[in-house]
């Protein structure tokens, strides 16, 4: 016998008492709150909810679900049953307003029509209801404006500048001096542009006028400003706005009426206190508009004792109900206080920690739940210097906001000059077009970089902030001529170098002069050079330190560094890092050493050969030596060397010019000509793809057994010294098992020559960078050559999308970010779909072939907190970003390891 079964059916309308807060996904953020405030017994307006569901139908096929209609009618019929009156009759009017509401806070990114049921009867109606005509004709006009910007798209400035001139003609500055005539003129004036505009009349009909205005909110949601919205906070585009019905209270209605915006700790400090603004005689979007001045808060007590006192006790009630800060919207009529709105408050990075750690002080949450409050780009916020806000300044460029902090310095357009003068003692900004590996010694000298090129994943972007250092890219407003060594700036103002100039990496501004700087006490305490205390700053560190220790005690990923030199791994032992995941070899070649290796790479001859490898043995085992001090006792994963051949060879076009110029002048210029003919034969269309790597260290004898034998010597020297070198040898670019065997049986056999010539007993683990599509696909096969992986996921990403980094960002991802093509860019993020899914299947490859295999990342990712968490997710053992970058990877690992064991719970 067949099971009847009722079919289901869709709810698409709740009223406010049939909610709840834990329903944001169904009644938006805005409907889940007002129902939880409902259902505390708070006075809340009634109403209710239209679904995100019944948007996404909306979206999906241009038309309401059928069942809308009857169901919007039939909460109607019980919201005028309990109001006692009728929507926008004539003698005693319901009026109510139609919000937008999404899931996720995107305040002002869509619309709202507020009186709702107005119209050339119920206009009279009201001023009888309220006793008042000023209020009424002001409430209507209101609406008119309202409905004509926001349903039927008439141009907003055109009804600003007829409430402008009847200001005028009344001789008056705020349009709360217009009377109720005034006001009356301006309702005929707003229709009149209604009709214009629109060609239609302002509908008479309170229903359509709320038919139309509910589809003008769910139309918002795929309006320009809130898509670019939704892209700037990553919220999906498909959750769809729910819409909120809810019966008018007016807080224009005389000076015991009003409408605020109530904080239940200041957003900006975290500090308890009354904070929040109020404005008698006005609806809420006057508070917003900022058409008059507000209150404090705090002068409600002497306007309203009863409803201030009402007030806070709300407040104490939604904090400890919410567990949290709540950002509050009130109003004021006659007296009566009403709720329009709470939500959990957005707050600045230093009072998301105060707030934390106070609320566990309290009892209200616990130190799992206080380290979900706080994100590691909120921590990345509080490490960077600013600016001070205060300063007069001259602002005349506006770039990309690459790498955050605020930089001051005399401009310099070359990196031997940034060398230079500081060395000297001076500050300088390095200002280039665009940055190139050449540039590291210049940049590493400079506060900050500038360049009128390149976008947030651009050489200079990566680099500077990979070494904490501010950088605003992309900035063309300015011309930069580094031959002239100047820049010229919108307006014709001409900075020579030597000129002082001011970024700031977390806005992408530029100024002429020095603005003043204040330093970051989070850095200093991370530094070693600040102590939890008692004065705000200190205040905040301590916030910062409980965290910090907190996430420190619950995470599973470790965090080493990306460095590659002493200076950058003490640093980054203070910050906490746990060893050094990539030591960059090809670094420690540039400057004066780059010509060693142009010999190197040259050599015709046996003899020319090792005599290059020769003079660079001592110099990178140096390196080690140093290297090693500072790591005493962590793990060091050294890169055997990878970059590009051209990097190291001279500019084909320069070389040539030389040459020509030689020849013409009948000048000596055999050296020139054989480097020419040398550079030609290993000239390369793809650099990226071609000569570098383990390619490189297979193509040229000697040169990755020396850099091994550097290595081996260095921890043996380190060890006579009774140190304890951790030292990892990492081969690049792997794509193939019989690469890594090949170079592998010449490491052993180098290893084992230097133990037996020391006497020193060496345990070198040998890995390699999973950095090709190929390599994550047969994972299983290089495990059997490799004691560990570390995912180099800047190069696997570019191989996985066929991608060229230096030149995707200026070319078309601006367009792809714009169109949603991107939520981020990928090399910002990890695409977990592509390369993150390559990096899942070649862990867990890796791992069946040897259980004991050490995986980690050292690609740009390992810094980056959403990354973090997949990382976490996949099982991989460890992270490496750059030092500055150590302190946000911690966190959020230990983020992602609480976040796990809520998962598990549940």
């Amino acid at each position: 016998m067949s099971e009847n079964k009722e079919p289901h059916v869709v709810k698409f309308v709740y009223d406010f008492t049939e909610g709840n807060k834990d329903l944001k996904d169904l009644l938006g953020g805005k409907g889940a709150n007002l129902a939880e405030m409902t259902n505390l017994g708070l006075p809340v307006p009634p109403g209710f909810t239209i679904t995100t569901e019944a948007c996404k139908v909306y979206l999906d096929s241009g038309a309401e679900p059928a069942a809308l209609r009857d169901e919007v009618s039939a909460h109607l019929d019980a919201l005028e049953s309990r109001m006692g009156k009728k929507l926008g009759q004539a003698d005693n009017p319901l009026l109510v307003s139609v919000r937008s509401g999404a899931k996720f806070s995107m305040p002002g990114m869509m619309d709202t029509v507020l009186n709702i049921g107005l119209s050339d009867k119920s206009v009279q109606g009201l001023a009888k209801q309220a006793g008042d005509d000023r209020f009424a004709w002001d409430s209507y006009r209101r609406l008119i404006q309202m409905f004509g910007k926001t349903v039927l798209g008439v141009d907003g400035d055109l009804f600003e500048e007829a409430l402008d001139k009847a200001k005028e003609a009344k001789k008056v500055t705020v349009d709360t001096d217009l009377e109720a005539a005034d006001l009356k003129k301006l309702v005929t004036t707003f229709k009149k542009i209604v009709k214009k505009e629109a060609g239609r009349d302002f509908p008479q009909d309170p229903r359509e006028q709320m038919d139309l205005a509910i589809k003008a909110v769910f139309d918002s949601w795929n309006g320009d400003r809130a898509k670019l919205y939704r892209r700037q906070e990553r919220i999906p585009g498909d959750l769809g706005t729910a819409v909120n019905i809810c019966s008018m209270v007016f807080g224009n209605l005389g000076p015991d009426s009003g409408t605020g915006v109530a904080f239940t700790r200041d957003p900006a400090s975290g500090h308890q206190g009354v904070y929040g603004d109020y404005l008698q005689n006005a609806q809420g979007e006057d508070v917003v508009a900022g058409i008059r001045n507000t209150v404090p808060l705090a002068e409600l007590e002497s306007i309203d004792k009863k409803s201030y006192d009402q007030l806070m006790q709300i407040m104490e009630t939604l904090e400890n109900h919410y567990k949290d800060l709540c950002d509050i919207e009130f109003t004021i009529e006659r007296g009566q206080l009403w709720m329009l709105q709470t939500r959990v408050g957005k707050r600045t990075a230093g009072a998301a920690f105060r707030i934390a750690t106070q609320l566990v002080d309290q009892g209200l949450i616990d130190e799992t739940e206080a380290l979900q409050r706080v994100t590691g780009a909120q921590l990345a916020q509080l490490m960077f210097p600013r600016f001070d806000e205060t300063a007069k300044v001259e602002q005349v460029a506006r770039g990309i906001a690459a790498s955050p902090g605020a930089a001051v310095g005399k401009a310099v357009f070359d990196s031997y000059t940034a060398v230079k003068w500081s060395r000297s003692g001076e500050k300088v900004i390095l200002v280039r077009r665009e940055t190139n590996p050449d540039d590291l010694d210049g940049m590493i000298a400079a506060e900050g970089i500038l360049t009128s090129r390149g976008g947030k994943t651009s050489h200079a972007a990566v680099v500077a902030r990979g070494m904490g250092k501010t950088c605003v890219c992309g900035a063309e407003e300015l011309e930069v001529d580094t031959k002239r060594r100047r820049m010229t700036v919108p307006g014709g103002h001409v900075v020579e170098e030597g000129d002082v100039i001011s970024i700031d990496g977390s806005s992408g501004k530029v100024y002429l002069g020095e603005v003043p700087v204040v330093p970051s006490p989070v850095v200093e305490y991370f530094e070693g050079r600040m102590h939890p205390g008692a004065d705000d700053a200190d205040e905040l560190v301590e916030a910062v330190h409980r965290m910090m220790a907190f996430a420190d005690r619950k995470r599973r990923l470790r965090v080493r560094a990306n460095a590659d030199n002493a200076e950058d791994a003490l640093r980054a032992r203070r910050f906490g890092a746990q060893g050094i995941g990539l030591c960059r070899t090809e670094h420690m070649f540039l400057g004066e050493r780059r010509e060693m290796v142009e010999k190197l790479i040259l050599a015709d001859t046996e003899e020319e050969r090792e005599a290059a490898l020769s003079e660079l043995l001592p110099l990178q085992k140096k390196d080690f030596v140093e290297l090693f001090e500072a790591m005493d006792g962590l793990p060091v994963t050294i890169r055997l060397l990878d970059p590009p051949l051209h990097e190291f060879l001279p500019d084909i076009t320069e070389l040539s010019v030389r040459v020509a110029l030689a020849e013409s002048r009948q000048e000596p210029h055999e050296n020139d000509l054989r480097l020419l003919q040398a550079v030609h034969r290993l000239h390369e269309q793809n650099p990226m793809l071609g000569l570098r790597g383990v390619r490189l260290g297979l193509v040229i004898p000697g040169l990755f057994t020396m850099q091994v034998r550097a290595i081996a010597e260095a921890a043996a020297e380190r060890k006579a010294a009774k140190g304890d070198p951790r030292a990892e040898i990492m081969i690049p670019l792997v794509g193939t098992v019989q690469e890594l065997e090949i170079v592998r049986e010449e490491a052993d056999q180098v290893i084992a020559e230097v133990q037996a010539a020391t006497g020193t007993e060496l345990k070198l683990a040998i890995g390699t960078m999973i950095e090709l599509p190929r390599a994550a696909l047969t994972a299983g096969q290089i495990a059997e050559a490799a004691e560990f992986f570390s995912f180099g996921t800047n190069d696997l990403t570019q191989t996985v999308w066929g991608f060229s980094r230096d030149d995707v960002e200026a070319s078309f991802f601006t367009a792809y970010l714009e169109k949603g093509i991107f939520g981020v860019s990928p090399f910002e993020t990890i695409d977990k779909d592509g390369v993150g899914s390559l990096v899942k299947l070649a862990a867990e490859a890796g791992r069946r072939t040897r259980p004991d295999l050490k995986l980690g990342v050292c690609g740009e990712h390992g810094g980056d907190p959403e990354s973090v968490h997949f990382f976490h997710e996949v099982g991989l053992d460890y992270v490496s970003c750059s030092p500055f970058r150590i302190p946000v990877a911690r966190l959020e690992a230990g983020r992602a390891a609480t976040q796990s064991e809520g998962s598990d719970h549940r």
